[in-house]
């Protein structure tokens, strides 16, 4: 089948998508007649000082008057709403709440996708102040939802207590602005940069707003702010450099930058002025280990992602976690989980620090999840695999003018927590027309495995670009060495088109989930769509979207289960008969000492609570928009509640809102 006829047909599959838990009963049972639980306060208190918990990013808290036991009695406690989303009115593009909120300084901190700063009462959700950095970038422009995934907090210990913008909070804008704000106030920090911000556009090359800017908040680090930014996926091969950079936390002064290239290759000229484009750029969480003054940074994939020919070695750095001198930027060491990445797998969640003993020996271990479903152990002090890893032949072929890596990196401990198989015989229906439409998708397109590489005539790949894991991360328990992490399971068929039949195409004839892109430079540009029947139901089996845990400690899986049905996706009664289907997830979760994991993440808009230990579902609520982000959870005070909180905003798949949710045990 020619490019262009191929094209034309897949454009025309786009012309036109557990039972419940009888919580009440439960609650009764708890409760009784009076509608009260007992609530214990002699539990640890904690604040949720970092994105991800803490600095290393474990998405765990010591907290435990919220159990398995009365869990079922969480009510909402209050919410906010910030009026940041897209409304459809013109005021700007599409929006997607996927934002951490912080609790530390006696306040809640959060952003919103319009670039707006809310300080909260943690207690009550009344506002105590905002900011509005009169955010430039007002107009749909580009592919991608406005982001602000969380900000940070920081104390000059040099500062006298009390005084104007000792205590600070640091965030980045999609403008590409890095502003610093006292953290009682809300005020700009006049000395930091001008009036209190940095412009982070100075030496990326020429680019529209849309192409670069940060979406996940900075890590603070003895006293260095360092930060990345998103890079636009297959825009061109000459695309923005992915340059992290680090800036002095109280004057807003360059102090280093780290430009991805190759050792070998020519510094960079001096100053931090200009810097290599098309390099791996680094949108996700940065995390760091302050007692060994070092940053990890998971890097994404030299541009354009999906096809490589040109690059010339410029991937050294790609698909990896890189440990790097938070002082002076130096690279400390590297680990690449993707060689020569032409499938998007860039690494796309924390690197998440944790010390356990049972696991590697003890030694200080850092863990890193791909979008391939693999999740690697490190020393975080070396980067060597704590468990053995295997180079294993991967499928070759692809377009001529590719160098595919022979072979790729496995780990064994844990095994790939992703299915690797997909047949014609696997393919998925509700019915059996649509089971045949699927059928005959997977036997027209190749499929060897989870790198089989792109080619003009059609292949699937399977995890999908956004994975497997994505940027919400894993929730670890360094008591018991327990990890859970979410995952979505659906495929994409990729078709490279030959430059002389994508000059012939029009760009805006394709929407999403219809994917084209142009990858200006390259030979080829890429049409990607979903591996899925016409009735949009993915071809391969169900579970769309899964939770598993992990024993660290043996490499072996306690658990896993569907996550998510498929309401809000599909028509009802589809998605009341069909309960374990499970759903696509976006965001993260976190766990307790109590024994609980909370997410909701999925497409039907529940927030879930679930035993650490079996993995059943204690707890759900619907909230008013899909909770695409991370929770996170705390109690300042003695005599205080524990409150659980989580952004509600969905996404442009789905709604999209402004909700703050915070839930507690009633009072």
């Amino acid at each position: 089948m020619s490019n262009a006829s191929y094209v034309s047909k897949a454009l025309s599959r786009f012309s036109r998508p557990r039972a419940a838990l009888s919580c009440l009963t439960l609650l009764v049972l708890l409760t009784g007649c009076e509608g009260g639980v007992d609530i214990d306060f002699d539990g640890p208190i904690a604040e949720w000082r970092h994105w991800g918990g803490n600095r290393g990013a474990d998405h765990h808290s010591k907290l435990t008057q919220i159990t398995p036991e009365n869990v079922a009695g969480l009510e909402v406690a209050w919410t906010h709403n910030s009026g940041d989303y897209f409304d459809g009115s013109g005021y700007s593009k599409v929006t997607a709440f996927q934002a951490t909120p912080l609790v530390v300084n006696d306040l809640l901190y959060y952003c919103t996708p319009f670039m707006r700063v809310f300080a909260l009462d943690p207690d009550t959700g009344e506002e105590q102040w905002s900011f509005d950095p009169d955010f430039k970038e007002r107009h749909g422009e580009g592919p991608y939802p406005l982001i602000c995934r969380g900000v940070s907090y920081w104390e000059d210990a040099d500062a006298d207590p009390g005084t104007t913008c000792s205590k600070r909070i640091f965030y980045g804008t999609a403008d590409s602005e890095l502003h610093a704000l006292d953290a009682d106030t809300g005020k700009p920090c006049e000395g930091f940069g001008e009036n209190g911000r940095v412009t982070l556009r100075e030496g990326i090359g020429d680019a529209p707003p849309w192409e670069y800017h940060p979406t996940s908040p900075p890590q603070v680090i003895r006293d260095r702010v360092v930060i990345g930014a998103l890079v636009a996926d297959n825009v061109r091969v000459d695309a923005p450099a992915g340059v992290v950079r680090a800036f002095n936390a109280r004057t807003g002064e360059l102090e280093w930058a780290w430009d991805p290239i190759p050792p070998d290759w020519p510094a960079a000229p001096p100053g931090g002025k200009r810097f290599a484009s098309g390099t791996p750029n680094i949108w996700s969480i940065i995390t760091g280990d302050a007692e060994r003054g070092l940053v990890y940074v998971p890097t994404g994939n030299p541009s354009p992602d999906i096809f490589g020919g040109l690059r010339n070695g410029i991937d050294y750095y790609g698909s990896s976690t890189v440990a790097l001198d938070a002082e002076t930027g130096e690279v400390a060491w590297n680990y690449q989980y993707v060689h020569h990445d032409v499938w998007d797998y860039d690494t796309p969640s924390p690197p998440t620090l944790f010390d356990i003993a049972g696991v590697g020996d003890g030694r200080p271990g850092l863990l890193q999840t791909t979008k391939m479903g693999h999740v690697f152990l490190l020393d975080r002090e070396t980067g060597e695999p704590l468990y053995p890893v295997e180079e294993r032949p991967v499928p070759q072929g692809g377009v001529p003018e590719e160098q595919l890596s022979p072979t790729q990196p496995f780990p064994t401990h844990p095994a790939p927590l992703h299915p690797v198989a997909l047949s014609p015989d696997d393919a998925f229906g509700f019915t059996p027309i649509d089971r045949a439409m699927c059928r005959s998708l997977i036997e027209e397109n190749r499929f060897e495995g989870v790198f089989t590489p792109p080619e003009t005539t059609g292949s699937i790949q399977m995890p999908h670009t956004s994975g497997g894991m994505n940027w919400g991360g894993v929730a670890i328990d360094p008591e018991s060495g327990v990890m859970i992490v979410n995952q979505v399971h659906t495929a994409v068929v990729n078709n490279m088109i030959p430059r002389a039949v994508a000059d012939t195409l029009n760009e805006a004839d394709f929407v999403y989930p219809n994917e084209y892109y142009a990858m200006r430079g390259a030979p080829y540009a890429i049409h990607r769509y979903l591996l899925a029947s016409p009735f949009g139901a993915p071809c391969n089996p169900p579970p769309w979207g899964s939770l598993t845990a992990v024993d660290l400690k043996s490499g072996e899986v306690k658990w896993t289960r569907p996550l998510g049905t498929m309401r809000e996706l599909a028509p009802w009664p589809i998605w009341a008969l069909y309960t374990d289907y499970g759903a696509p997830a976006f965001g993260g979760g976190i766990s307790t000492a109590s024994g609980l994991y909370f997410i909701a993440a999925s497409t039907d808009k529940y927030f879930r609570a679930f035993d650490v230990e079996t993995g059943q579902e204690l707890w759900r609520h619907r909230l008013p928009y899909a909770g695409n982000a991370v929770p996170m959870t705390y109690r300042t005070k003695k005599d205080g509640r524990q409150f659980v909180v989580i952004a509600a905003g969905g996404n442009p798949i789905g709604s999209m809102g402004d909700a703050v949710v915070a839930y507690a045990l009633p009072e």
